[in-house]
């Protein structure tokens, strides 16, 4: 073999052995198959390595194995190689001890590397989550409506209501509904002053103060600004005094806007949206805009005395208010039944509002009677939409001789007899509530579930019983059950293919009938007279 040949044929070694790192780097950037295709050269490679090993002597000690590949060289052998060919290369490969296999977990930038991959989203594959949909701050609690300042507070003023705050955020209240405190003598359109706080309810500076405190617990503030709200001619006064008096409305919504509230409430806008659409266009747009002072969302809450489910459904929409408080639910109402599915099928639930009483139909307790305050609140609190309760409905304050009643604040000190007895069924009262509250705001079924009436196949109950299912994609799903029946127990048959045959009692009316925690066949579901029950089970997949 002459020195060209030899040169020519090193090169071609060299070119192939530089070569292989690079190829090996390429082969780690493929996909599986491209791995498999390398593994098939090594093997290639390691075959023809044996066959050249067949020609030589074996060295070495145990276990060690000496291979040669025949390549020409100029130098002639190497001194003290004994048994090589001229211009063989002596390749040395130790055999290697297998290394123990561990299994540990990715690292974090190893999982985003990975994430999204075909082999991840097979290996990794889940139920997609539901995205959660758009709410406003109103349907994230229970509002809380205070009509009479003097009536709430102990110091009969605002800064007696800012003393309150901590007491309201307990019970997760999200929006505070205060007054109307303006100065308006009774129907009386030329002494209205808007943007001036009565001094029976207290000072511009309290108003402010009340606002920071409350917005410092993650509650905001609703003013109502009813026009009329001391008369009798009707809350706009009378058909002449519309017009200015929407007029003037616009510029005092400005001025409250400025001073921080979060909305405004109105009563009786049907008529002025009638009226005057032009200019409640406007005052929907300084309510309902955001502005560079204020740009967060703020509601706009009308008040009607219609109760009929399709006259409410229809001003709704005609008014363009964010929530309208109605008397659709207010006994004694027809079947609440087909009420409620003909506003929850025509409105999204951000849209819907619930109330039994307020400012002008009064306490809860007085309302639907004072047997029926648990049932109501766990109805209210568990229905889609925003739940609107009068100040003391959480503790069972009756209407007296005025729809104002003083509220009852209790203390610690010691009572006796029927007066401790009363503060007892109070605080249970507000427990209740609270628990209610709570469960609305941390689950998402009751949060902004959705919303599907429960067909009762027992005849013998379902005119005066109500059940319904409030379910979010994988959370828990949540019965809600009543029996509206005074005297007569009621026995559901609540048969669906979303129902699993049990559930677990979350909450009752009558714990000592259904006891918290204990588990109930939904085919064959008891409720005493007047009774109401809050059921819970998982998601199944």
């Amino acid at each position: 073999m002459t020195t060209e040949e030899t040169n020519v044929d090193l090169k071609e070694v060299e070119t192939k052995d530089d070569a292989e790192p690079k190829e090996k780097e390429e082969a780690e950037d493929c996909a599986p198959v491209a791995a498999d295709a390398d593994a098939t050269e090594a093997d290639v490679s390691e075959a023809d390595l044996d066959e050249e090993q067949e020609k030589l002597p074996m060295t070495g000690g145990e276990g060690e194995a000496h291979r040669a590949v025949e390549a020409p060289s100029a130098g002639g052998a190497e001194p003290g190689a004994a048994g090589e060919k001229n211009g063989s290369v002596k390749l040395k490969i130790p055999e290697e001890e297998p290394e123990e296999v561990k299994f540990i977990g990715l690292t974090k930038e190893e999982l985003m590397r990975v994430a999204g991959t075909p082999g991840w989203v097979r290996t990794r594959w889940a139920p997609r989550c539901r995205d959660l949909p758009a709410i406003n701050w109103w349907n994230e609690g229970p509002l809380y409506q205070v009509g009479d300042i003097q009536a709430f507070s102990d110091t009969r003023d605002l800064k007696g209501v800012e003393q309150k705050i901590s007491s309201l955020s307990q019970l997760k209240v999200r929006g505070l509904v205060l007054g109307p405190v303006h100065v308006a003598p009774a129907d009386d359109a030329m002494s209205l002053r808007f943007e001036e706080v009565s001094s029976e309810a207290g000072s511009l500076e309290q108003f402010k103060s009340l606002v920071q405190a409350a917005h410092k617990k993650g509650i905001s503030v609703v003013l109502d600004l009813t026009p009329n709200y001391q008369g009798t001619s009707g809350p706009w006064f009378s058909n002449t005094s519309v017009t200015s008096v929407a007029e003037r409305l616009k510029s005092a919504l400005v001025f409250w806007m400025k001073e921080g509230v979060d909305g405004v409430q109105l009563s009786g806008v049907e008529r002025v949206a009638a009226m005057v659409p032009t200019l409640w266009a406007d005052i929907r747009a300084i309510v309902q805009n955001g502005t560079d002072d204020g740009p967060d969302k703020r509601v706009l809450i009308g008040i009607t005395e219609r109760s009929s489910a399709e006259e409410v459904s229809s001003l709704l929409s005609s008014s363009g208010v964010d929530l309208l408080l109605s008397g659709v639910l207010r006994p004694p109402a027809a079947d609440p039944s087909q009420s409620l599915q003909l506003l929850y099928s025509s409105h999204s639930q951000s849209q819907l509002a619930w109330s039994l009483g307020g400012p002008a139909g009064g306490h809860l307790a007085s309302v639907g009677g004072a047997a029926l305050l648990r049932l109501h609140q766990l109805l209210l609190l568990t229905l889609p939409g925003t739940p609107v309760f009068n100040y003391g409905d959480e503790i069972g304050l009756m209407d007296e001789d005025t729809k104002f009643p003083r509220m009852l604040w209790d203390s610690e000190e010691e009572l006796n007899g029927t007066l401790q007895e009363e503060r007892v069924e109070r605080l249970s009262l507000r427990r209740f509530f609270q628990t209610l509250s709570e469960l609305r705001v941390k689950e998402r079924s009751l949060m902004f579930g959705d919303f599907l009436l429960l067909s009762n196949s027992s005849s013998s109950s379902s005119s005066s019983s109500l059940a319904f299912l409030r379910v979010w994609d994988q959370s828990e799903r949540y019965v809600a059950a009543f029996n509206f029946a005074a005297a007569e127990p009621a026995v559901l048959q609540l048969v669906d293919a979303a129902l699993p045959p049990q559930a677990v009692v979350v909450l009752s009316t009558n714990s000592s009938a259904l006891p918290g925690d204990s588990s109930v066949d939904l085919k064959e579901l008891r409720l005493g007279p007047l009774q109401a029950a809050l059921l819970r089970f998982p998601y199944t997949g």
